[in-house]
């Protein structure tokens, strides 16, 4: 039998590795953000948690999965009704529903939170969308949610999560359903400190509306990340795996 020959890689322009390196700044960048505004803050995001009430942390799990349930539907359906704003746009809009939810402390925050959950997921499809993936497929879709399976913004050390490049499983509806489930946990913690950011009082409205525009940011620059590695991944014909080795190393490496 012959041996199958594989066609050479596609060359990219710009080249890969700067593709990659400049995906690797975005990351970067995403998380210095927040972790700027937790100074201006004047709070560490280990011990944001402790400030919220027993009954908000035991029940965060749940509200968070009726959010992401809700969410995942709601911006899906709105696709065919309202189009995709900018990024600059969609993250005004948040801060507004963030300044909303920080007027009334964690009462209100808790009833802002699937509005802002779907705002972000469906510019997370938009992102997709811009890069060329149609967000009314499954596939497209789970990555879309995968997103949120990435470390929040407030996250200490760059790199430690990255799993979210890297979480594949065949979609259905019913693995769609798991991997709600799957996704749901480490939103809940992320969700958790904005939560309790929010309920800092002192300038409840503004801090709400920063956090939010924080939160934002940063998920539009992990779609920007998880849906740019694909895209370079099925252009150039280079095995997704071997790019995302490379991003890491990129992350890894400080500017």
């Amino acid at each position: 039998m012959s041996e199958t020959i594989l066609p050479p890689p596609i060359k990219a322009d710009p080249p890969v590795e700067a593709q990659i390196a400049a995906l690797a700044r975005r990351y970067r960048g995403a998380r210095g953000l927040g972790l700027r505004l937790m100074g201006t803050l004047g709070a560490q995001a280990e011990t944001l948690l402790d400030r919220l009430p027993h009954s908000a942390r035991s029940g965060l799990d749940a509200a968070t999965m009726r959010a992401l349930e809700l969410s995942f539907s709601a911006a899906h359906a709105s696709r065919g009704t309202v189009p995709d704003t900018g990024q600059w746009l969609t993250r005004a809009l948040t801060a507004g529903t963030g300044a909303a939810g920080g007027f009334g402390g964690l009462p209100s925050a808790l009833a802002e939170l699937p509005l802002t959950t779907t705002v972000m997921l469906r510019a997370i499809q938009g992102i997709a969308a811009e890069h060329g993936f149609d967000p009314s497929h499954d596939d497209t879709r789970a990555e879309c949610l995968q997103v949120f399976a990435s470390a929040g913004p407030l996250e200490e050390d760059d790199g430690t999560d990255l799993s979210f490049l890297t979480l594949r499983m065949t979609v259905s509806g019913t693995t769609m359903q798991a991997l709600l489930k799957q996704v749901a946990p480490k939103l809940a913690l992320v969700l958790g400190q904005k939560l309790a950011a929010q309920t800092v009082p002192v300038l409840g409205a503004v801090t709400g509306a920063a956090i939010n525009y924080t939160f934002t940011s940063y998920y539009q620059e992990m779609a920007h990340v998880s849906f740019g590695l694909r895209k370079l991944a099925e252009e150039t014909g280079t095995d997704r795996a071997q790019l995302i080795a490379e991003f890491r190393t990129q992350v890894s490496k400080r500017a």
